[in-house]
């Protein structure tokens, strides 16, 4: 593609997604159409493979998170659509390596890429979506958005892939040495999990100009909402909602792993049930008899309850962190995204205490529904 080409069609594609702001898309709506403008259905070799694990979308938490950001800040959406594109590269070829990793044979309802495809191109893929990551952010510098910014947001993403990589071997250390601690979870938690959602909500205020107090407002925000949405994951097995987590609900228990609840239940044991508990996790017990020993265990020693609390704290703590900055649509899609991040939850403490709506700004949320995070 010559140089004039590719300068048409940035300028179609940037079009195109402003048309489909215009005309009342939802944020989420917006990302799949482009990422099935990106990866057509009919391809084959790498491209099918990652067709096949990109769509059907998943929530698309991390683009919508990067387009909001980006917002709140004063950004154009569609400047930075591209970024938000990459944030589903990113999340999504980790769960590609995560799936082998776990030898977890579903994802998302269908077979993981793995399974269809063999491990190795379902790595290669994983690699692939990778590096389309940045090519993707390059994108934004096309749209308008100062070149500066996109190096720094290029600096950004980079920490958190040097942070994703670090927690998922803190996990496998942690599961391989039957850690039942609290603080070396949360430790995983920030590295692995919050580490995408660092990534979106910072790399979407730079991109959108954001300055260092907002920017500091937006990775708080991410960083309590991936232990709120980590625990959240945790819970589900246990809580009737598994399908919530796109992946089996015995992956967990199958894998040895120790949990929030799992850690909670056997901190507070006494030395039979802690026995008990370790023997679930030692994979000498049938996955699906095992979830249940422990469904049981952590119901009456109060850990998803416990767990449930700690999740809302760190919700609570997700929506006052977007005092910072300044009121409007995007502010509230994040503040929503809280509520709906936790929606799966049972009980009324899964939520914020405050609302997205909460302050004399409530109104403005009645008027962006068309942009809903989905």
């Amino acid at each position: 593609m010559t140089e004039i080409e590719a300068s048409r069609t940035a300028v179609e594609a940037s079009r195109a997604a402003a048309e489909a702001f215009s005309a009342g898309f939802r944020l989420r709506d917006v990302v799949v159409r482009e990422l099935d403008a990106r990866w057509p259905a009919g391809a084959g070799g790498l491209d099918e493979v990652c067709r096949h694990s990109l769509l059907p979308a998943g929530k698309l938490f991390r683009p919508c998170l990067l387009l909001a950001s980006a917002q709140a800040v004063g950004g154009d959406p569609v400047s930075v659509l591209p970024a938000a594109v990459a944030a589903e590269f990113g999340h999504v070829g980790s769960l590609i390596h995560d799936d082998i990793i776990d030898a977890d044979a579903v994802r998302r309802g269908r077979p993981a890429a793995h399974r269809k495809y063999g491990a190795g191109e379902a790595i290669v893929a994983g690699d692939l979506l990778f590096f389309s990551l940045f090519e993707c952010l390059a994108e934004c510098r096309e749209r308008g958005v100062p070149a500066d910014r996109v190096v720094t947001a290029v600096a950004a993403i980079s920490r958190a892939g040097t942070d994703l990589c670090r927690g998922q071997s803190l996990e496998a250390r942690l599961t391989g040495c039957r850690v039942f601690e609290v603080g070396p979870y949360l430790e995983m938690v920030r590295l692995k999990t919050a580490a995408l959602f660092r990534a979106a909500c910072e790399v979407g205020g730079i991109l959108g100009g954001a300055g260092p107090a907002e920017l500091a407002s937006l990775v708080s925000y991410a960083n309590h909402l991936g232990v709120a949405f980590q625990v959240h994951d945790d819970l589900l097995a246990y809580t009737g909602d598994a399908d919530s987590a796109g992946k089996a609900p015995t992956s967990d228990v199958r894998n040895g792993r120790p949990v929030l609840p799992v850690i909670l239940a056997h901190r507070d044991a006494d030395r039979p049930t802690r026995r008990e508990i370790e023997d679930c996790l030692s994979g000498r017990t049938d996955p699906a008899e095992a979830l249940a020993v422990l469904a049981s265990i952590l119901r009456a020693a109060g850990a998803i309850d416990e767990s449930l609390a700690l999740a809302a704290g760190h919700a609570d703590a997700a929506v006052a962190a977007l005092d910072a900055l300044p009121p409007g649509e995007g502010r509230d899609l994040l503040a929503e995204f809280v509520a709906r991040a936790l929606a799966a939850l049972p009980g009324p403490e899964t939520g914020p205490k405050r609302g997205p709506q909460a302050g004399p700004e409530a109104g403005a949320a009645t008027a962006t529904a068309g942009n809903r995070l989905g």
